[in-house]
This record gives structure tokens, C-alpha cells and sequence, in this order.
């Protein structure tokens, strides 16, 4: 049996799909390929349980006719949209796919009224394929890295020392679903641990700002480490402070215990932490009962209401509490 995954972007997603991805080659024994974007090779490239890493850099038409010739038993797709759907028309494969919850959500976000299931993303992916006799084995989310992206932290980040420390991820993908710069500063004063800053490029000036601000138990690293020696420094923490990032899902997969900061999405939409059954070590901090939340299923630049109090009434203390 040859079975092809789609999930194109982008790195929290593709991380929800490993439980689908382990669960196929597991209990099916099958050949499994997987289709995503070039920008998030790095993200799979390591896993164990995929056969072929097809990747694309705008369409699928890149890739098209290869795909064709793989003679496949079915596609999962487990990012329906129209490149998908366009997809599985051409490859006249049989198909299954996940339930997106579009119309929930834009109840949600529009309207406030909650249709929302009570279904964690991962469990909703795994549905998808149920019908190949395929369960949920309960081990949760799956990360690998490659050896050379561990990160020595003793010489990586020479303030650390000893290794014990917070890893905050400052970033997030729009500005509404992570905090100002000023509280963020505000927890790294108070927090009496090392903490190290972890974003991307964009990142790095603020990191270093709030770094010089907060003191010098702060070290940032933020647009000096590749995704997966980010993922290194995750792994390696004592506990994670995280918005709804990418970052945060790869900390779950790790098992570490998770302080998440939610802004204008909730966790609701099914995309908290996800842990192996029967563990959980996550505290979630939201501001509830704000009558203009969540105000997109995704984000904005800037707040559209202009007050931001979906971030700015987050409790710094009850954080830096919470840290230990």
C-alpha cells in the first residue's frame, strides 16, 4: 500500500500531522510519502516513518506528473483547499480528508456563537483516516532533529551556565497572537531563571532589546539559530513560555511543560498543546469574556479594535508566578 499525506504549510500544522504520519506506517506497513512546501522541508525531513519527502516551492504543478506516476492508494489531505483539491482531481486518487470547521469558525469569529466541537486539530486529522482502520495510539506529537542541529548550550549561550533555563518564544506569526514588547520584559525582569528569547529573523532586534532591558540573565537568541536548533533549545528547557506558534506545538511534542499566552485566537479552534494520553502539562493564560474575541481565526498586524486588551489584560505576575 502506497499512501501520500498533503499538509503545505505551515510548521504547527505540519507538527499536528505526526501522530497521522507514525499512526499510517505503523499500523498499516505502508510505503508513505508526503507532500508539503520547500520553506518547511526541515520540519519533516527527519522523521523515521516517512519513505519520501516531496516537496514544492509555489504549485503543484511542479510535481504533478511524478506524483501521477506513483500509482498511489489514497492521499490524505490534511490541508483542503483548492491546490488540494486540484490535486486529487488530477491524481484520481480515492481521497480522505479532515474537517476544516471553516463554517464553525467564521460563526466564531463573526458572530460569536460557539459550534465548535470539543475536538483537539490532531484528533480531528486522525478521524480523516479512520476508515483505513487506522486508531489513535496516544503517543502524541513527534519531533526529530538531526544531530548536527543540537545545540551545546554550554557554548552556544555562554551566560547559561549552569544549563537550567526558560525558554520564551517571543515570536508568532501576527502581531495580535503575542504579547508587547514592554510586558514581555516585564516577565523576563521578574522571572528569577535564566531565560533565553527564541524567534526568527524578524525577531532578532526586539530580542536584543528586550534582552539589554529585562538583564543579564536574559540571552536572546532570536534570528541566530535555524528552526531546528531552535527546536534543540525547546527541548533542552525547563519549561517553555510560548504564544500560538509553531515552537509551541514542537515544545509539546517534547513533553515540556507549557506556559501558553493566547491573544486574538482561542484555544477553542483545537490548537493547544497536544500531549501523549494521559499527560498534560500545560497552563494556558487568556483574557475571557472580551466581546470582540476572538477577532480572526488567524491574526492581524494590529489590533483592529485599537485597544489590544486581549493581550495588554494579560496578568504578567500570575506568569512569572506560574514560571516557578
Amino acid at each position: 500500500m502506497k499512501i501520500l499525506i498533503v499538509r503545505f504549510s505551515s510548521i504547527g500544522d505540519i507538527v499536528l500531522t505526526t501522530p497521522v504520519v507514525r499512526c499510517l506506517k505503523e499500523q498499516l506497513n505502508c510505503e508513505l510519502h508526503y507532500l508539503t512546501k520547500k520553506s518547511f522541508q526541515s520540519v519533516l525531513e527527519e522523521s523515521p516513518h516517512i519513505d519520501k519527502l516531496i516537496t514544492i516551492k509555489k504549485g503543484i504543478d511542479e510535481v504533478m506528473r511524478d506524483l501521477i506516476q506513483e500509482d498511489y492508494d489514497y492521499v490524505v489531505d490534511l490541508h483542503k483547499n483548492l491546490r488540494t483539491f486540484r490535486l486529487k482531481m488530477g491524481l484520481g486518487t480515492k481521497a480522505y480528508s479532515f474537517h476544516k470547521l471553516n463554517l464553525e469558525k467564521w460563526l466564531m469569529v463573526n458572530w460569536k456563537v460557539d459550534r465548535l466541537p470539543q475536538e483537539h486539530i490532531v484528533d480531528r486529522n486522525l478521524a480523516a483516516i479512520a476508515n483505513l482502520g487506522v486508531r489513535n495510539d496516544g503517543k502524541g506529537l513527534e519531533y526529530f532533529i538531526a544531530e548536527s542541529d543540537r545545540v551545546d548550550l554550554t557554548q552556544f549561550f555562554a551566560k547559561i551556565n549552569p544549563p537550567t533555563y526558560v525558554a520564551f518564544v517571543i515570536g508568532a506569526a501576527h502581531a495580535t497572537k503575542r504579547l508587547p514588547t514592554e510586558k514581555i520584559i516585564d516577565i523576563c525582569r521578574k522571572a528569577n531563571k535564566t531565560i533565553v528569547l527564541l524567534g526568527g529573523p524578524a525577531e532578532k532586534e526586539e530580542g536584543e532589546y528586550i534582552a539589554k532591558e529585562a538583564g543579564e540573565h536574559v540571552v536572546n537568541g532570536c534570528g541566530k539559530l535555524r528552526l531546528n536548533q531552535s527546536a534543540s533549545v525547546v527541548a533542552q528547557a525547563d519549561v517553555v513560555v510560548t504564544h500560538d506558534t509553531g515552537l509551541m506545538h514542537i515544545a509539546a511534542a517534547y513533553q515540556k511543560r507549557i506556559i501558553s499566552i493566547w491573544g486574538n485566537t482561542i484555544p477553542e479552534f483545537g490548537m493547544y498543546p497536544y500531549y501523549p494520553e494521559g499527560q498534560m502539562d500545560h497552563t494556558l493564560f487568556e483574557v475571557k469574556g472580551l466581546s470582540c474575541r476572538p477577532c480572526s481565526k488567524i491574526g492581524y498586524k494590529k489590533c483592529p479594535k485599537k485597544h489590544f486588551n486581549c493581550m495588554q489584560q494579560i496578568n504578567t505576575a500570575a506568569i512569572v508566578e506560574q514560571i516557578g
